[in-house]
């Protein structure tokens, strides 16, 4: 991966970006789509628009969201512990015995989720699965309520303190890269079209709460009015053990992006991506998707009057887990494969 894109990528991974509160990573992206000359623009529900060529007559949008589920202060006992709940698809088995990191007004605050002892547990209670989300707490070391509101408020938000970690073969391990992975793409597609003369307006937008439900694409296609979309997510990566390919499909790592035919995508924009790897010999891989999209490609292809979609994922092993892991090289492919599809563009493509 280019060196200035892996800066990019690190620094952007690192930030708290919980569905709800993005700003830390949004002001990141904004910054390097800017550097690349895209006009840059954060509308009222926090989504980043880089637009390049904004007076051509037909319209691209790009859309990765910018958005990591988390977790949100609920409640603080008289002893000082808190109690928090879900900010999108947290996976509650994951978190008993965590470290996290909540960003309170004041700044970072570290805890961990408390856990019983081994030693003390019963024979049915260590059968049994872990309980509700309300259950578990999350040890600051406050002494009581009134020392930890020193330093945490009600509807503050936490994350898990994993971050970057380099394993073999251009593998690397975080939390976040759902989507945060998807923001980096379309951002970093600038690098690639920078001095390139487009025949289309491209509108690259960073987008907001997809983790609760596709709000900022909703939104932001709405204002774009896009003639096509291309959306940039994390898909199953399936090359592990526990996972079936014949629920979802291959994907490996190492092997390129994931492309998706299936009711949200338009036929022929697929053809279209599918030929432009092939001329640049970018490998990329199929995973059907035969049910309605829960992705950013979902809010785009029902805005307004309709709109030809398509999306481009990065195969992403153990989703939504401390633990995501990816190929750098699948990342730096899919840059490669939209920036040529975005610089062969004549303005005249229909997708009816």
């Amino acid at each position: 991966m280019n060196k200035t894109a892996l800066e990019f990528l690190k620094s952007l991974v690192a930030a708290p970006t919980p569905s709800g509160t993005e700003q830390a990573g949004q002001r990141i992206v904004a910054a390097y789509m800017a550097r690349w000359g895209a006009a840059v623009e954060t509308d009222i529900h926090g989504n980043v628009h880089g637009v390049l060529n904004a007076g051509a007559p037909r319209r691209v949008m790009l859309a990765g969201h910018c958005d990591e589920i988390g977790l949100m202060v609920q409640f603080i006992d008289e002893r000082g512990y808190l109690y928090v709940s879900a900010i999108g698809g947290v996976n509650v088995r994951l978190l008993p015995a965590e470290r996290v990191i909540i960003h309170g007004r004041k700044g970072p605050v570290p805890g961990v989720v408390g856990v019983k002892p081994i030693h003390l547990t019963t024979d049915k209670e260590r059968e049994a699965p872990v309980g509700k989300i309300h259950e578990l707490w999350v040890d600051i070391g406050a002494k009581s309520r009134k020392d930890a509101e020193k330093l945490v408020a009600l509807g503050d938000v936490a994350t898990i303190a994993s971050g970057w970690i380099e394993l073999q073969h251009d593998r690397v391990a975080c939390r976040g890269f759902d989507d945060r992975i998807g923001a980096f793409v379309i951002a970093d597609v600038f690098r690639l079209l920078q001095g390139k003369k487009l025949k289309v307006a491209l509108h690259a937008v960073s987008t907001v709460q997809e983790e609760i439900g596709l709000r900022g694409a909703r939104t932001a296609a709405f204002r774009v009015d896009p003639h096509l979309g291309i959306a940039v997510d994390v898909g199953f990566a399936t090359d592990y053990p526990a996972m079936e390919e014949k629920m979802v499909g291959a994907a490996k790592l190492g092997k390129g992006p994931i492309l998706h035919p299936g009711p949200t995508y338009n036929p022929k924009l697929l053809a279209a991506l599918r030929s432009t790897a092939a001329a640049q010999r970018i490998k990329v891989q199929i995973q059907p998707d035969p049910r309605g999209s829960g992705t950013d490609a979902y809010a785009m292809q029902m805005t307004r009057g309709g709109v030809a979609a398509a999306l481009v994922s990065i195969p992403n092993r153990y989703m939504h887990s401390p633990v995501e892991t990816i190929s750098l090289g699948d990342a730096a492919d899919a840059v490669r494969l939209i920036a040529a599809f975005i610089a062969g563009l004549t303005g005249q493509e229909t997708y009816a």
